[in-house]
């Protein structure tokens, strides 16, 4: 009778849990759309998964929900019915509370408004410094490809210097930006996102200036997680470029 009163009770907790009310509400207006299917989705576990959806047939104005333990990035996923070649993502910082996105069928990404909270300004904010980082980096990769052409060893040497100035910025930039919005979930995401092949100082940094509630969300404990790894691999080739050189100091001997 204990047994299955454990057992009930087991079963119990495991249906509230996967009952949870939602705690986030996805509203959109896309502009043109007259059929198709609305997504609400995320990443779980490398893989991307519906968490609601909405038939869309001649209302354009819909309404999604899902509950989030943490702030985290998600996405809208249109799927029409007739015309695929228009099928597209877009992708939004979701925390408690409400989310409207705002754009039409022909230009589903590019024409997305989106107003959400203050992790979503940040990151709309970073993301315009990013695009002069771009533009940038596009104008150099056409003087590159000139120079090429042209055969001038020099002009590849000064674009080559001017690659890696512009990459150090970005990734400077990126770091100082998380640092300054230390008390935000999109400090750990841009962290694992944007600059996760950076020195682990950097890294490190970024996770060390994190508050304690940033730290807890779900990207700080995966920077966590992230940065454990990084500093077991670099330990790893360390200790074989040790051994390497005692070989050779051995053989020379």
């Amino acid at each position: 009778m204990k047994k299955i009163s454990i057992l009930l009770l087991a079963i119990i907790a495991l249906s509230s849990c996967n009952n949870k009310e939602s705690n986030l509400t996805v509203n959109a207006n896309i502009e043109g759309l007259k059929k198709g299917t609305v997504y609400l989705q995320k990443i779980e576990d490398t893989l991307m998964v519906d968490v609601d959806s909405v038939e869309v047939n001649g209302n354009a104005n819909i309404s999604l929900e899902a509950f989030i333990e943490s702030p985290q990035v998600m996405y809208l996923y249109l799927k029409k019915v007739d015309n695929s070649q228009y099928d597209d993502r877009i992708d939004f910082f979701a925390e408690e509370g409400e989310v409207t996105i705002n754009t039409t069928l022909e230009k589903f990404v590019t024409d997305a408004e989106i107003i959400g909270a203050k992790n979503q300004e940040k990151l709309e904010e970073y993301r315009k410094m990013m695009t002069r980082f771009n533009d940038k980096n596009l104008e150099l990769i056409k003087e590159n490809f000139e120079a090429q052409k042209e055969e001038n060893e020099e002009k590849l040497i000064e674009v080559n210097k001017q690659y890696e100035s512009l990459l150090k910025r970005k990734y400077l930039y990126t770091v100082n930006f998380a640092i300054n919005n230390k008390d935000l979930e999109v400090a750990p995401y841009l962290a694992l996102s944007e600059v996760f092949d950076a020195n682990i100082k950097y890294l490190d940094t970024i996770y060390n200036s994190l508050e304690p509630k940033v730290k807890k969300s779900m990207y700080g404990k995966e920077l966590k997680d992230f940065l454990k790894e990084r500093k077991e691999e670099q330990k790893e080739i360390e200790n074989i470029k040790t051994e390497e050189t005692d070989t050779t100091e051995e053989s020379v001997s």
